[in-house]
């Protein structure tokens, strides 16, 4: 019972997500249909899936927030502000008691009464006619139903499925269950015959039901049960009777009876007992055609014919612990198949080579499946912030424009989880310190609307990820004096503007004046830089005052599989993320040693390089011999990369590097080669960084 519980928890925790960015997406476009019904679908999802459970104050709570969607979608009830606040709250309040089912916490208690009250109250105002008082025994009963009238009807329910109802992922069982949750009920399962077990498919659906249903309110509440089912299956609902059938002893050993048999009731025996026994409400309906097995099997046969080649897609849980293990073996693996093709070059056995070729194809294949999915895109995390912006810049009285770039850059769901705290602090800062409010930068003459943007993108084996505002920035002058003024720093000390913003992650500092309830109390950026660095990476700040702030933080994959280009530089080898390069190039080496530009012409075009050997300090090759030039790009610029040979493609297994390299940012990981030696994996996003502030310096001196 516990699994099934965790899984229901995941699955609710994944629907909420949904449902939070529909919300969002929907106060920025009230009128946008295909967010409304997105948002009616997840809560229509998240009742059923809570109804399965037993959870019944989820599932009643939800069904009369779904109520308000299902009138704005039908055009009966308008959307607004109160509306979306109130959904937006209990977004919240569904987080805290999908854990807490029971409410025993008496604060989840307290909230779940009160805004049933609100949700109730956004129900009667929308339609007059169909006003309800709720009573006030509610309050002290939450598990209590708003029901528009008293009165207990009885419904008979004809539920069939079409034969490839299962392919969309459809479950007719929820929808059964969902049903019987409205009141008392009897269910008779059906099951067409299938004439041999040849003829059998499991992915056909050969069960319908007949239910009767006996519930207080409007045949409405049974329609919704079936709102995405209409069209995939026969449905009737037909009210028999304004008394309660369920309970009679006759009626109920009648269907009983059929239930053994596996027959269909007669309607005319359904209509005669429903007029003895109760208050009869019986229209003219239709006779059931007798179902032919034969003719549903042909149906079915070309049902499928039709849909041949289509492929179902499908998902399964899989535990993370299981999911590193198969990459660590998938590590092993691709490091065994260098091996293997080592030992190929130097024995030369074309059958040998047969199988080297055919093993590392299979495992690049199985790489890329394993790598793929042990990672999320960041997108994922990305939307949790749009809600923090909203509250946040309404609570500051500021407006702002939250804008995300790079969402499918992908990291392992284990980084993305460590790191939503860290940005969720930054995300604050920016819109307490950073942005200025409206009237002020009307003042500055910068739009009224501030931007805060988050960014993200691959450079070699490492993601970077930008906060970007275009608020106030930071006043290097004013970090400088609170340091002087905590002792941090003596006033005569000379410190790069860097080296004075890495104070701002100290503990304990801050430069706020006011103390509020969303930053200022110096807590929070010491825990940032920690958290980074205990993913092995790195955060930088960049800010100019009025201008904007920008915090890049880098974030080495710890362990991944890449593509590169091994290559050899002083009989030290390197590895080049393939993913980088753009074309190679074979030069002459006095071309490089006397050049006093760093330019040569490749195809026709200037381009600026890198002579690896004079910048890693190694000694430079005479004039005679040739080097190799590899151009690689890094965002909008292509720099080329002078190494001794290139060796091949090498399909390198990454893995973290030890203290010693920590300091040196050009070299983001190792790798272990087919011959058990080393080789360092360069950050050419870095290495051009580095190479450019050089230069910068150079000049100026």
């Amino acid at each position: 019972m516990e699994e099934m519980k965790a899984t229901y928890i995941q699955e609710a925790n994944e629907l909420l997500e949904n449902l939070e960015s529909s919300l969002l997406s929907l106060e920025d476009n009230p009128n946008d249909t295909s967010n409304i019904e997105q948002v009616f679908r997840v809560m229509h999802t998240l009742k059923g899936n809570s109804s399965m459970f037993g959870l019944s104050k989820i599932a009643e709570f939800v069904h009369d927030l779904e109520t308000i969607y299902d009138k704005i979608r039908q055009g009966e009830m308008e959307l607004t502000k109160e509306i979306l606040n109130t959904t937006l709250a209990s977004f919240d309040h569904l987080n805290l008691i999908i854990i807490d089912s029971d409410l025993e916490d008496e604060k989840n208690k307290e909230n779940h009464v009160v805004l049933i009250h609100k949700i109730h109250g956004l129900i009667q105002g929308s339609t007059v006619s169909q006003a309800v008082v709720v009573p006030s025994e509610i309050a002290e009963n939450t598990n209590a139903t708003v029901i528009p009238d008293n009165v207990l009807r009885t419904y008979y329910v004809h539920f069939e499925p079409k034969t490839e109802f299962f392919l969309d992922g459809s479950n007719p069982l929820i929808l059964v269950a969902e049903l019987c949750q409205l009141g008392k009920y009897l269910v008779v399962p059906h099951f067409h015959k299938v004439t041999s077990i040849d003829d059998f498919n499991p992915t056909s659906c050969i069960t319908f039901w007949e239910i009767y249903i006996e519930s207080g309110g409007a045949k409405d509440k049974i329609d919704e049960v079936f709102v995405f089912a209409e069209s995939n299956a026969k449905i009737e609902v037909v009210e028999l009777t304004s008394s309660d059938l369920i309970s009679n002893k006759e009626f109920a050993e009648k269907v009983q009876e059929l239930k053994f048999k596996d027959q269909l009731i007669d309607r005319d025996v359904l209509f005669e007992l429903a007029a003895r026994l109760g208050k009869s409400i019986v229209p003219d309906l239709p006779i059931l055609p007798a179902i032919d097995a034969n003719e549903l099997l042909a149906e079915s046969k070309n049902t499928q014919k039709s849909e041949t080649k289509e492929k179902v897609v499908s998902s399964i849980r899989v535990s993370s612990d299981k999911l590193d293990e198969l990459m660590n073996l998938v590590s092993e693996l691709v490091t065994t198949q260098a091996s293997l093709t080592l030992y190929n070059q130097k024995n030369e056995t074309p059958e040998l080579e047969l199988i080297s070729e055919n093993i590392e194809k299979l495992s690049r294949r199985l790489r890329d499946i394993a790598f793929g999915m042990t990672l999320v895109p960041i997108n994922n995390m990305f939307s949790r912030f749009q809600r923090l912006v909203r509250d946040v810049s309404m609570a500051l009285n500021k407006e702002v424009q939250f804008v995300t770039e790079g969402g499918e850059t992908e990291l392992d769901k284990s980084i993305i989880e460590t790191l939503t705290d860290p940005l969720m602090h930054i995300i604050r800062n920016s819109l307490d310190h950073g942005l200025e409010l409206p009237d002020v930068r009307e003042r500055l003459g910068k739009p009224r609307k501030g931007t805060v943007k988050l960014k993200a993108f691959y450079s070699g084996i490492s993601v970077y990820i930008q906060i970007i505002d275009d608020g106030k920035g930071i006043d290097v002058n004013v970090i400088r004096e609170k340091a002087v003024s905590k002792g941090f720093i003596k006033s005569d000390d000379v410190l790069t503007d860097k080296e004075v913003f890495d104070f701002i992650f100290y503990p304990g500092f801050s430069t706020a004046a006011v103390v509020t309830d969303i930053s200022g109390r110096g807590v929070g950026m010491d825990v940032v830089k920690r958290n980074i660095s205990e993913l092995k990476g790195s955060i930088v700040v960049e800010s100019q005052v009025n201008i904007g702030t920008t915090l890049t933080i880098k974030l080495p994959l710890s362990l991944s599989i890449i593509d590169g280009l091994l290559v050899d530089v002083a009989n030290v080898y390197y590895i080049i993320p393939l993913s980088v390069v753009d074309k190679c190039y074979e030069v002459d080496n006095f071309e490089m040693m006397n050049n006093f530009n760093q330019l040569l012409v490749l195809d026709e075009k200037q381009v600026p390089f890198i002579n690896v050997r004079k910048e890693f300090g190694y000694e430079e090759m005479s004039n005679s011999e040739k080097s190799q030039i590899i151009v690689v790009s890094d965002a909008d610029r292509r720099v080329g990369i002078s190494v001794d040979h290139i060796v091949g493609e090498y399909q390198a297994v990454v893995k973290p590097i030890g203290k010693y390299y920590r300091n040196q940012d050009f070299i983001s990981g190792a790798t272990i080669l087919g011959d058990g030696s080393i080789a360092l994996v360069m950050d050419t996003h870095k290495i051009i960084d580095l190479y450019t502030e050089h230069a910068k310096f150079e000049l100026k001196s």
